[in-house]
């Protein structure tokens, strides 16, 4: 039945884009068969009006349509441009998470429920909800701090039923993902299975609030010396699965341009701040907010930016941090063949590739930013003419760069807005030359050196077990060269069902298929 409910939410997600126009958006023109025929159908199917909109325009109003879960699908593709390609990714990341609110009572059971209180033992007000969005909306309260005046709190609280809606439209995407590694064989190489695997990870990290609350709790310890950047403190005792209690933030949205400045702010020290701050949590902590659009960001009186909402953080690694690095120094210093042994040297180019002519291609992007004003060059669109050229040379996809450059991209843009003029060279420099020289120079070196020698210890400490295992490997391969491979009796009925479960499921998809074309020719005729 699972099954059955997956192909026909399939099927709906698959009409209403037709009716809203979104295929017939897309660029069928270089499109052949099959695909082209179908596409060429969709134009037909779609719904007068939606010609009127725009792509994005027509997106939107099918993730209207299609509720909240495809709303998260959008934004996590947006984050994937290699996958749903540059133009698609930036018209997926103007969607907007704004859902009605729910009931303030359904509310109050969700943190009952998750804190095991009372509502009115938890807080001393608490009021109707102020925004809510597709996981979750947030209220305003207040808790009693044993002083004159009680703390005002933001209260966000989980969607009930979201965990349900998400986990049956996920068997969707699951659905989809698997045709297409079947049908399409030439997309197999962007791995839509393992696509919708994070997508599910994602949502189940974002759908428990205690994991975006310890975030939250990171990030301020890596930045609680750092100047003009903080978030927002968190009362774990009014924390939970589905509810997460922060203290307010009072400021002014960095989305209001005309209130910053009429507030007296100083907004190219805040473009300056904005990116020096994020570039730190990168570089440095490895660990950054990769939802900073200015919706998110808050300015306090004092001029400190507070950033909120982290459903959404991105990891990168020691060796994609030194990869980063190398990278923006390389192309500063115009050392485009060192820029080109980084990527060979860290696994991201096949050894096959010749690296002078990878070298060339990144001299064709490296060359044409040194003609122009600093003022102009844009270390987000250099990020991404460097992934365009990696897909030549077989770059294997590397998702938490991906994420990376997303962010850069918003946040660049950020910049840009609140000071026009911004000089995004000339604000990075600092953070990339003070961690070039910790971690690429000397002190660099005798840290990594100690690294290797703790690792070597370890690995002499593991080396019974592996000695062992290895003895072990040997005797099992040794006799399976001598009476070959067999499956016991379970595992040969396991795999008996699971092949005629797959018949099954490919006979439902021809009929799923049959009735689709059968309604397009009744809506034709």
């Amino acid at each position: 039945m699972s099954t059955v409910g997956a192909y026909l939410r399939l099927a709906r997600a698959g009409w209403i884009l037709v009716r809203e126009g979104v295929v017939a958006a897309m660029p069928g023109d270089q499109l052949e068969g099959m695909p082209r025929f179908g596409w060429r159908v969709a134009k037909v199917m779609s719904r007068r009006r939606s010609a009127r909109r725009d792509r994005p325009e027509r997106l939107a109003q099918a993730v209207n349509r299609l509720g909240p879960s495809y709303v998260k699908l959008g934004q996590f593709l947006a984050t994937r441009p290699d996958v749903v390609g540059h133009d698609m990714a930036r018209d997926l990341s103007s969607l907007q998470d704004r859902m009605d609110t729910f009931p303030e009572a359904q509310a109050r059971a969700s943190i009952e429920s998750s804190l095991g209180l009372p509502v009115d033992e938890l807080f001393v007000q608490f009021d109707g909800p102020v925004a809510a969005a597709s996981i979750a909306q947030v209220h305003e309260a207040f808790v009693d701090t044993g002083g004159a005046e009680p703390r005002k709190v933001a209260v966000k609280v989980i969607r009930p039923g979201v965990r349900r809606r998400f986990q049956n439209d996920l068997e969707s995407y699951f659905l989809a993902a698997h045709l297409q590694e079947r049908f399409m064989p030439s997309t197999r190489r962007l791995k839509p299975v393992k696509v919708a695997e994070t997508l599910a990870q994602v949502t189940k990290i974002e759908m428990d609030l205690r994991l975006e609350a310890a975030a939250i709790s990171e990030i301020q310890e890596n930045t609680k010396d750092d100047p003009g950047f903080r978030v927002p403190a968190v009362d774990w005792q009014r924390t939970g699965r589905d509810v997460m209690t922060l203290e307010w933030v009072n400021g002014t949205k960095m989305s209001n341009i005309d209130a910053l400045r009429e507030a007296g702010h100083d907004l190219e020290a805040l473009a300056r701040t904005l990116i020096q701050s994020f570039l730190r949590h990168t570089l440095r902590d490895g660990f950054f907010h990769a939802d900073m659009h200015p919706g998110n960001l808050f300015v306090e009186d004092d001029g400190t930016i507070v950033a909120v909402d982290f459903g959404i953080t991105g990891r990168i690694g020691r060796k994609e941090r030194h990869f980063l690095a190398e990278i923006l120094y390389g192309f500063i210093t115009r050392d485009f063949r060192r820029v080109a042994e980084v990527h060979f040297e860290a696994g991201y180019v096949p050894a096959h590739h010749d690296v002078a002519a990878f070298a060339q291609a990144l001299r064709a992007i490296g060359e044409p930013i040194h003609g122009q004003s600093a003022e102009t060059i844009s270390m987000a669109r250099l990020l991404t003419l460097l992934f365009e050229v990696t897909e030549l040379f077989d770059m294997q996809t590397r998702p938490e760069l991906l994420l990376l450059q997303k962010t850069m991209v918003v946040v660049e843009g950020v910049a840009r807005t609140l000071d026009p003029h911004f000089n995004m060279w000339k604000t990075a420099e600092p953070v990339v030359s003070d961690w070039i020289a910790a971690n690429l120079g000397p002190r660099g070196i005798i840290r990594d050196a100690g690294e290797g020698v703790g690792a070597l210890l370890s690995l002499i400490r593991q080396a019974p077990d592996l000695a062992a295992r290895t003895e072990r490997l040997s005797r099992e391969i040794d006799a399976m060269a001598q009476k070959g491979l067999r499956f016991d009796p379970e595992t040969a009925e396991a795999i008996g069902e699971a092949e005629a479960r797959h018949s099954r499921g490919g006979r439902f998809a021809l009929w799923v298929i049959a009735i689709a074309l059968a309604a397009i020719a009744w809506q034709i005729s």
